[in-house]
């Protein structure tokens, strides 16, 4: 088996980037999901309420990010950090000590989704643990719903796919990490698993949602309901439905796309 694609999600909820290679840090992929998107309230938004979110394509270097945006002139944010003003934001049941992006950048994305939001960013002062069910006390998170990393085998999509009427491509997903060579959803099995030089726990299978619905490209809800309404058929279990499997690194390095995946342990 190898390592086929590598993905990471600058804003929460925005589009994706595909990369060669990406350092892994203990909050998931260098630059994934560092930024995210507020309500005046500052609770998150995601793609499920707002889902012109996908279009929102962020491209991050050392210290800034730039957005894009269909119809929106290019912006540049810088990320703030040391003094910066502070808000303590909501995501999920996680209140998360934030820095404030400047108010240019704010008004950037108020414009584009029409309604007035605030953007977040998790700087190095800022900590968000995970779950303590299925992490240690020291495991950390970025924005993510929950999990540091998402891997899917290329094989459960492609099974996906010969059950779908028109094939989806695996960015609905969102993962961090695509695996080949393997049978359809045999990470299900998989309890660590060494990628490159990086070992990671899997911990959890990762529950599906509306947002799996939302067309990349055009920024809306799928009419269809796929994938949704195919994998109920055969991917619902007691805690909903599911497709892939969150990660928690063990230790740093980085990953290349064709790095050898190796399975440690499997799920008794």
């Amino acid at each position: 088996m190898h390592l086929s694609a590598i993905s990471i999600y600058p804003v929460k909820s925005g589009a994706g980037l595909s990369l060669a290679e990406a350092r892994v840090e203990a909050r998931g992929l260098r630059h994934d999901r560092r930024f995210m998107v507020v309500d005046q309230q500052l609770r998150f938004i995601t793609a499920r309420q707002e889902p012109r979110l996908m279009l929102v394509r962020a491209l991050p270097a050392e210290g800034w990010l730039g957005l894009h945006a269909p119809g929106m002139e290019p912006m540049r944010v810088l990320a703030p950090e040391g003094n910066a003003d502070r808000m303590p934001v909501r995501v999920w049941g996680d209140e998360v000590d934030a820095a404030a992006c400047d108010a240019a950048a704010e008004a950037w994305l108020s414009r584009f989704l029409g309604r007035e939001v605030r953007l977040a960013y998790m700087d190095g002062y800022a900590r968000r643990g995970v779950d303590p069910h299925y992490g240690r006390a020291d495991d950390t998170v970025s924005f993510a719903d929950g999990f540091p990393l998402l891997a899917i085998s290329q094989a459960a999509l492609d099974d996906l796919n010969a059950r779908l009427a028109a094939p989806l491509p695996m960015n609905r997903f969102r993962p961090n990490l695509v695996i080949a060579g393997s049978e359809p959803h045999a990470e299900d099995g998989w309890r660590r698993v060494r990628i490159g030089a990086v070992e990671f726990d899997f911990v959890k299978p990762c529950t599906r949602c509306v947002a799996t619905t939302v067309d990349h490209e055009s920024g809306t809800f799928d009419p269809s309901g796929e994938p949704l309404n195919t994998l109920k058929t055969y991917r619902r279990g007691s805690s909903g439905i599911t497709f892939g499997q969150n990660l928690l690194p063990r230790g740093a390095g980085t990953v290349r796309v064709g790095d050898d995946v190796e399975v440690l342990e499997h799920l008794l």
